[in-house]
């Protein structure tokens, strides 16, 4: 860890379905860190723009609602994650499988991201006495001189099974929902192939308490 920073960064991408979210908070949970779930970032503009009957196809539409990311709240506790657009609470909608539909199109809009990531630095920053940010680019691009980087990846079989369980509906649909989003998301985002320095955890035959169980024993045994 530099002498310049003093908390410890741990990111952790991976696939649509690969657990990132509950796994990232539940290892934040553990060591006592803070928590960035920065999908909820992407979920939170999207809602914004079909709440204004827009499309997220549509980049013009996209970047609009960007004039509104200063409004944006993200809490970084793991224990109880907020977020608000507008000063809406916006925690449970973003959450809707009509917000998964169309949160790849502000994913894949380039200045979108850029100006999220800039947002998800200065919350890194600023996170002591460390903070387990999860996503798509975070070991790459957001803090790719984090700590920690984690892959978190499974089979799509077991990543299709999970998503279904967490939100039910059509299980086929489900899991073209899934695999249109890793799609769509990887023509901005290489998160399938781990970068260099980028350590590969597959829980494709973990539970989810020894993949958390598997993170934190590489974040202790790194900056011990």
């Amino acid at each position: 860890m530099s002498a310049a920073r003093r908390a410890t960064v741990v990111a952790i991408d991976g696939p649509a379905g690969s657990g990132k979210s509950s796994v990232a908070r539940a290892v934040a949970r553990e060591l006592g860190f803070r928590f960035l779930d920065t999908g909820a970032a992407y979920r939170a503009l999207a809602w914004l723009v079909l709440e204004r009957g827009g499309d997220t196809d549509d980049e013009p539409t996209v970047l609009a609602a960007l004039e509104r990311l200063g409004t944006l709240e993200l809490t970084v506790e793991p224990a109880g994650q907020r977020v608000a657009i507008d000063g809406h609470d916006v925690t449970e909608a973003i959450r809707s499988e009509r917000i998964s539909a169309a949160v790849s199109g502000v994913a894949r809009t380039l200045p979108a991201r850029s100006a999220v990531n800039e947002r998800f630095r200065a919350i890194i920053a600023d996170a002591e006495p460390g903070i387990v940010a999860e996503g798509r680019d975070i070991t790459t691009v957001v803090a790719p001189d984090a700590d920690v980087r984690v892959l978190l990846t499974a089979d799509e079989a077991v990543r299709i099974r999970r998503r279904f369980g967490d939100v039910g509906g059509d299980e086929f649909q489900v899991g073209a929902r899934l695999a249109a989003r890793d799609a769509s998301d990887s023509k901005v985002i290489d998160f399938l192939t781990a970068a260099d320095g980028v350590t590969v955890v597959d829980s494709t035959d973990l539970t989810f308490d020894e993949t958390v169980d598997a993170i934190v024993r590489l974040v202790r045994d790194r900056v011990s």
